[in-house]
């Protein structure tokens, strides 16, 4: 029997003494000559329930008061509010004690487990920041030292290297913004300003915001087949905003000649898909899974190469998910990429 109670414990251990009592008043019997089995039966009989009232009292005393003061003790840890039931000797004690430590147990194993995933990601994270902040920072030192060790009196490249200077610390400023923006994101600070707007109207304004870039990089930005028109949302206009113009820039940044960028929007019952597509150099599928993870890069030389924080679509997750909504990605190395969110309808 698993876990008896301490009423059967004490009944089990009463019988038990009260057998061995009987066997040995027979055996004292024949030895003595004098056999009489009535007599051992009503004195075991008798015994009983003076053993079993014994035994409980001693369970009691010496061994369920450890159990119930282990039991207690967890429900602390726990700060359970059951703590305030009292137990019994009545209950099953075993059994709720044992399943409280299993419970324990797991959710230890869980706790040990998030923060060996935590430290882990506390260790990338901060080898990542430390990677980001020096390029700008030993950039700006070369160039500033080479103005100092006479470089400002060269025509030829003190302004040229003031300007470099200047974007360097521009970099840096936005990496620091970026950061802090995400620490708000995450802690629940930044609060989101919720209006009705018209998404294609947004996405427009974005676009014709980035022609240059996209000129210059030879990109054709536009709307799908059926999306050139009004869709009305719910949302924060500005940080919904700031997640069109990182997820367009990216598609700008890592396209192909004569590309395209295109917008999409389907009606999803009660919310809106907004879709980013490129037919640019695609994704790996092995980095897919860590594509919104902050400062993570795909083509590491690339992404420095092209000014790029490392944390955009860190950033774009965050006010997704603010929205209480989620952002996924589909893509295919050499035939582009998909980038798709939603919003609730106006």
């Amino acid at each position: 029997m698993k876990n008896p109670t301490p009423r059967q414990i004490a009944l089990y251990s009463a019988l038990f003494t009260a057998i061995v009592i009987f066997v040995l008043i027979l055996a004292t019997q024949l030895l003595t000559g004098r056999f009489n089995i009535l007599e051992a039966f009503l004195v075991s009989l008798f015994i009983i329930p003076f053993t079993y009232a014994l035994n409980r009292y001693l369970l009691n005393k010496f061994i369920y008061r450890k159990v119930k003061l282990i039991y207690k003790n967890i429900h602390e840890r726990k700060r359970d509010p059951k703590l305030k039931q009292k137990l019994t000797l009545h209950d099953n004690i075993l059994d709720e004690v044992e399943q409280e430590v299993m419970d324990w147990a797991d959710d230890k194993a869980r706790e040990i487990k998030e923060l060996q995933e935590r430290e882990k990601y506390r260790r990338e994270f901060i080898g990542n920041v430390s990677h980001e902040l020096k390029t700008p920072i030993f950039n700006i030192q070369g160039y500033l030292h080479t103005l100092i060790d006479g470089g400002l009196n060269d025509e030829k490249i003190n302004l040229d290297y003031l300007y470099k200077a200047a974007n360097n610390l521009d970099r840096l400023d936005q990496i620091v913004k970026d950061l802090e923006v995400i620490s708000l994101l995450e802690s629940g600070h930044l609060s989101m300003q919720m209006e009705k707007f018209d998404i294609h109207s947004l996405a427009k304004e974005v676009m014709e915001s980035l022609e240059l870039q996209a000129e210059s990089n030879e990109v054709t930005l536009g709307f799908k087949k059926d999306s050139n028109k009004s869709a009305l949302v719910i949302g924060d206009k500005q940080r919904i905003r700031q997640v069109l113009t990182n997820l367009i820039n990216n598609a700008l940044k890592y396209s192909r000649e004569n590309g395209y960028c295109q917008l999409g929007f389907y009606d999803m019952d009660e919310y809106v898909l907004i879709e980013v597509s490129d037919n640019g150099i695609g994704i790996d599928q092995k980095h897919l899974p860590r594509l919104f993870e902050r400062f993570y890069r795909v083509d590491k030389s690339r992404s420095r190469h092209e000014g790029g924080t490392g944390l955009g679509l860190a950033i774009v997750k965050h006010i997704i998910e603010a929205h209480g909504q989620t952002i996924n990605v589909r893509s295919t190395p050499g035939v582009g990429s998909t980038f798709g969110f939603t919003l609730k309808k106006a």
